[in-house]
């Protein structure tokens, strides 16, 4: 894993600037990456990821009962009335009324389970957006030693970051390969102080 060094800005000329005062610092181009970050919620793959990660919310299982419910009766009723005219055997008509309640008491829970749905999406993606907590902005990441890596936080407040944050993740191709919008950032203390 890397260290990195990363200062959000406000718009994309703040961050051209910030990393130009980098490479005049002796850092190089490989090791500075500028990108926006898009607006809570708006984290398409990512947000789409953590969804996984949200345990689903609790059916009520009283509403799923009354469905299967509902369903068994329904399906016993129909088993008796269709098998009623064919025959006059008791246990064939036991076994239809049997059937019938299986059969529907299976179709009452799967319509609650489809139309009972939404709701616990609606929640979940709410979950995820809500809970995000790095602002938009355009982030200009350094690649850093931990020799280095006080000098680029210092740069980068210098040059009016409104944030400035340390990090580990993978810097490939001179780039946070594995940067994750939602995961919160991690502010460095000496710099978050001064902003307070």
């Amino acid at each position: 894993m890397s260290l990195i060094v990363a200062g959000r800005f406000t718009t994309f000329a703040a961050a051209q600037s910030a990393a130009r005062q980098l490479f005049a610092q002796g850092f190089l181009e490989e090791d500075v990456s500028l990108f926006f970050v898009n607006p809570r919620g708006q984290h398409a793959h990512r947000a789409a990821d953590s969804l996984h990660m949200i345990p689903p919310a609790p059916r009520s299982m009283g509403r799923t009962d009354e469905w299967r419910t509902a369903g068994a009766v329904a399906g016993a009723v129909v088993g008796v009335a269709v098998c009623a005219p064919l025959t006059a055997s008791f246990i064939a008509a036991v076994t239809a009324a049997g059937i019938g309640a299986y059969a529907g008491a299976l179709l009452g829970g799967r319509a609650h389970g489809l139309i009972g749905t939404s709701p616990d999406l609606r929640e979940r993606v709410h979950h995820a957006v809500h809970h995000e907590t790095r602002e938009s902005g355009v982030l200009v990441a350094v690649h850093v030693s931990p020799d280095n890596q006080a000098k680029a936080a210092q740069a980068l407040d210098d040059a009016g970051a409104l944030a400035v944050e340390r990090a580990t993740g993978r810097w490939q191709q001179g780039r946070w390969a594995d940067f994750d919008p939602t995961l919160p950032p991690q502010p460095i203390a000496e710099f978050t102080q001064r902003h307070a």
